[in-house]
């Protein structure tokens, strides 16, 4: 019996436990700076809301679309290499905003360059914690990654509150310290060359030989989804509950990303992809439509809900996308920030028209609705298409095959 439990209980190596713990502080140490970002530069540097606005999108679609740069850059230099050069950008990005407080075209270039290191890490990061290991371990190492992440993202605003607007300076000091001491951590790590090649990939499953689904157009509606959550859950239950609430359910919210996501993991990587849709946008809709209901309740709840959609769906895409894709593991991952990026801004712009309506005929419910019918159209589109898909690439060998046997 022990023999047969030991290789459930496998422990994570030394450079994987480290890479845990380093995406644990970098998240810390970003999100201690990033949420305040639109504060520092309109109210300190005295930016109109309109540019800052501007400058954040420029911001975010180099954090995410400039993802796929990371599977060209770690072929070329490795994924150690890949690691301490974006680490370089994001310390030297952190160290500029100390004089940027002062200079808003400093300011900006400096969160410019704390983009385009974020693009560069994120895909190599996961990358090197997966190279060498099999395939079971994917998931265990992913949750694991993903549970760091939100640790820190969770943890990163209150500690930052004291300082970011009596004294950014040391802030901004603190974070780039923290940067470079990761980075110089880093610079231990194994090249991954000297690290055991990766076990090949399994076949999937018969059913999801052919459910055609692709896993970076599902990361796009998944992300698509979700960001109406993450944009407008405040617009909506700050004036109707109050900012402590709401603050109490983005901790809740996070603290059950980090426990749960781990302990389901290999639940999820054994659904099947259409099985898997149906857990993740049934979650999501059922979340919407108790955010709907409004109050208290309606909102911790449905929180929760949209919490176990987020853990379904963003881990199985993931899963998805290094197994059926025989690109190295950066240039997958690259591909998949590129997807999240895609969806996250079609989130934002329909979202904001969606809402604008919503309040206009007096119902900011109806957003909810109107979501929640979505999260329950959306999925069955896409396992309709993957089935059209699947059909499709099938004809072709069916005929093939009839023209062999004449």
């Amino acid at each position: 019996m022990s023999i047969e439990r030991a290789p459930k209980q496998r422990r994570f190596t030394a450079p994987q436990g480290f890479l845990l713990a380093g995406s644990f502080l970098i998240t810390l140490g970003s999100f201690a700076v990033l949420p305040y970002m639109s504060v520092l530069l309109h109210q300190r540097l005295g930016i109109g809301l309109g540019t800052v606005g501007f400058v954040l999108a420029v911001a975010s679609l180099i954090q995410f679309a400039g993802g796929v740069v990371a599977g060209p850059v770690a072929a070329r230099i490795g994924l150690r290499r890949s690691m301490l050069l974006a680490l370089a950008l994001r310390t030297a990005g952190f160290a500029a905003f100390v004089p940027g407080l002062t200079s808003p075209v400093l300011a900006i270039g400096a969160l410019l360059l704390v983009s385009a290191g974020a693009a560069l890490y994120l895909p190599a990061n996961k990358a090197y914690l997966v190279a060498g290991s099999p395939d079971a371990d994917r998931p265990r190492l992913l949750s694991a990654s993903s549970s760091a992440f939100n640790a820190g993202m969770a943890l990163g605003p209150p500690a930052a509150a004291p300082l970011v607007m009596g004294s950014p300076g040391v802030l901004f000091t603190c974070v780039a310290g923290l940067f470079a001491l990761v980075g110089v951590g880093h610079a231990f790590l194994p090249r991954e060359e000297a690290r055991p090649e990766p076990v090949a990939s399994q076949e999937p499953g018969n059913g999801e030989r052919h459910s055609g689904l692709s896993p970076f157009l599902v990361t796009v509606v998944s992300v698509y989804a979700f960001m109406f959550f993450q944009h407008y859950l405040a617009l909506y239950a700050v004036p109707r509950t109050s900012a402590g609430f709401y603050g109490v359910v983005l901790m809740g919210y996070a603290a059950l990303l980090v426990v749960a996501q781990p302990l389901v993991a290999e639940w999820i990587a054994a659904l099947s992809y259409p099985a898997a849709l149906r857990w993740g946008f049934g979650a999501m809709a059922a979340g919407m439509a108790a955010i709907a209901g409004g109050g208290h309740t309606g909102i911790a709840v449905g929180g929760a809900l949209l919490c176990v959609g987020e853990i379904v769906l963003f881990l199985k895409n993931d899963l998805e996308a290094l197994a059926r894709s025989s690109a190295p593991p950066a240039t997958v991952f690259g591909r998949q920030r590129l997807a999240a990026g895609i969806g996250a801004f079609a989130s934002g712009v329909v979202g904001g028209q969606l809402y604008a309506a919503a309040e206009s005929a007096g119902s900011a419910r109806a957003f909810w609705v109107a979501v929640c019918l979505q999260c329950l159209l959306l999925p069955v589109l896409l396992v309709y298409g993957g089935r059209r898909t699947a059909r499709g690439r099938s004809e072709p060998r069916a005929e093939t095959a009839s023209e062999l046997r004449g």
